[in-house]
């Protein structure tokens, strides 16, 4: 159980922080509302007058996110293969192989459906 208490100290900072910036910043942040910080905002997106309840976000900014974060998880993969390249020998440089070829594939269909056009 010792070995467990800074652990579970970080955690009681970190909500600490938290909870204290969500509080503090409601407490002293002003209070002025208007209906340009009430409406919806996407970065990257012209606003464009919105019907009551909202309205559509093109597509193409969501894809994109997502992309970007399935190809950031993949290729943080790559840094415990980087530290520990020793210790695996040949077993991990074939698991590696195979991981990229297979990340390879994926940017491969993405780039020929056209998942990386801006246009």
């Amino acid at each position: 159980m010792e070995l467990y208490i800074p652990v579970l100290v970080l955690g009681a900072l970190g909500f600490g922080f938290a909870a204290f910036s969500v509080v503090m910043s409601t407490a002293t942040g002003p209070k002025r509302y208007n209906r340009a910080k009430l409406d919806s905002y996407e970065c990257g997106i012209e606003p464009t007058p919105q019907p009551m309840g909202g309205g559509r976000f093109p597509v193409k900014y969501y894809i994109t996110a997502m992309l970007f974060i399935v190809f950031d998880i993949e290729i943080i993969f790559l840094y415990p293969w980087a530290v520990h390249f020793d210790a695996m020998a040949l077993f991990g440089l074939i698991e590696m192989v195979l991981f990229i070829a297979t990340v390879f594939v994926a940017y491969a269909y993405v780039w020929r459906r056209g998942g990386l056009d801006w246009d």
